[in-house]
């Protein structure tokens, strides 16, 4: 609390509630941010309240895809900020979900700041519409990497974007639960490749996942062969259809007695702790990359989307698109990545500092925003009464 008694309302919306631990990374690093500037107390419109109370115990969690319109009118009204982010939210099929409570916002008063968030594909004009209007009304727009700004200024938004970083690149590890490594079968002498896979669906319409699947099995293959390795698939989201995706894949193993699946239920910086015990490590999932890259851990990505390429961009690694990469071209990738591995280390220490600062950049602009709207509104208040 400050010395004239501010606790600051902060509500935060995104795709939280345990789905994704690439998500709830985030949150854990905005909640931590906040809470060491600021007396805070914080809301979050979550899918599953009680997984973010207990997951990030936060002051309250609201079930937002359960309120109507009305029913969330008094959780907007009441906050001295509302932050819609980070994560890849701004798509086709949801954004009219996320965006609901921004609009809200900005009729209750309520300023808006845009964090650090991911945009695309937007191909409905409709949803451009609801996208411009929205964002235009923001306090302050920031996005995670310069496609989302590409793509926001395609549909014509006109507000000043500003391009951060994702905060999970922030993330601090936390330890693993007692025996952890051993009841994953991951305390033998072997060396541990780590592999991640997304499911197709609304926010990756393009996946062809017959073609990954077959990609990612002869990879997994070679590297147990070539490197003597075992292979540990990471399911981000457990809860979705990454389990099953991963079995998929091991089903199409020549040497799928030496793959294993992930079991434990772990948190965000659990996992981060995890994935240091990798000695390389081959994925799809953004967030899974952004944990290998925190552990120095080399890898090779499989871009899906824009935001893994712009991740990749950002790294200064060179990989194709999903789509136009065939076996022997990962084989050789991957093979050529491991014999430069040191290289590849070296690379993620040099440039992944100026990338972390980018992404606490999206919380100094949050603070002054905040911190300067209420020095002004305590102003006029004295002027008032004065």
């Amino acid at each position: 609390m400050n010395e004239d008694g501010t606790v600051f309302r902060i509500g935060i919306s995104g795709s939280y509630g345990g789905l994704n631990l690439g998500d709830e990374a985030i949150l854990a690093v905005m909640v931590r941010q906040l809470r060491r500037s600021l007396p805070v107390e914080i809301t979050v419109f979550s899918r599953n309240p009680r997984d973010t109370l207990q997951r990030h115990r936060v002051d309250r969690a609201v079930p937002v895809r359960e309120l109507s319109r009305h029913d969330i009118v008094p959780e907007i009204k009441r906050l001295d900020l509302f932050i819609l982010g980070g994560g890849g939210i701004l798509f086709d099929a949801e954004a009219r979900l996320y965006l609901r409570e921004v609009t809200l916002a900005h009729e209750l008063g309520v300023p808006v700041v845009v964090y650090a968030v991911g945009a695309g594909p937007l191909h409905d004009p409709s949803v451009q519409g609801l996208v411009r209007e929205a964002l235009d009304h923001a306090a302050l727009l920031t996005v995670r990497d310069q496609q989302s700004r590409h793509v926001l200024e395609g549909i014509g938004v006109q507000r000043e974007i500003v391009v951060t970083a994702d905060p999970a690149l922030l993330l601090k590890p936390e330890p693993l639960p007692r025996d952890a490594l051993k009841r994953e079968g991951l305390d033998g002498r072997r060396r541990l490749v780590g592999l991640s896979v997304r499911e197709p669906g609304v926010a990756a319409p393009d996946i062809n996942q017959h073609h990954y699947h077959a990609l990612i099995a002869n990879a997994a293959d070679y590297m147990v062969d070539r490197l003597d390795a075992d292979a540990v698939f990471v399911p981000m989201e457990r809860h979705v259809l990454d389990m099953q995706h991963c079995h998929a894949v091991i089903a199409q193993m020549s040497y799928a007695h030496r793959a294993t699946v992930l079991k434990g239920q772990y948190s965000s910086g659990q996992m981060l702790a995890l994935v240091r015990h990798f000695d390389f490590a081959v994925g799809m999932r953004l967030h899974f990359l952004i944990f290998a890259a925190l552990q120095r851990v080399p890898f090779v990505a499989l871009p899906y989307a824009p935001k893994v390429s712009g991740f990749l961009e950002d790294l200064q690694l060179a990989m194709p698109p999903l789509h136009r990469v065939n076996a022997g071209q990962l084989i050789a990738h991957i093979d050529r990545s491991w014999d430069l591995r040191r290289s590849l280390q070296e690379r993620i220490n040099e440039v992944l500092p100026d990338l972390q600062e980018r992404a606490r950049r999206t919380h100094r602009m949050t603070l002054r925003l905040l911190t300067g709207q209420a020095l002004a509104a305590d102003a006029a208040e004295q002027e008032v009464s004065t």
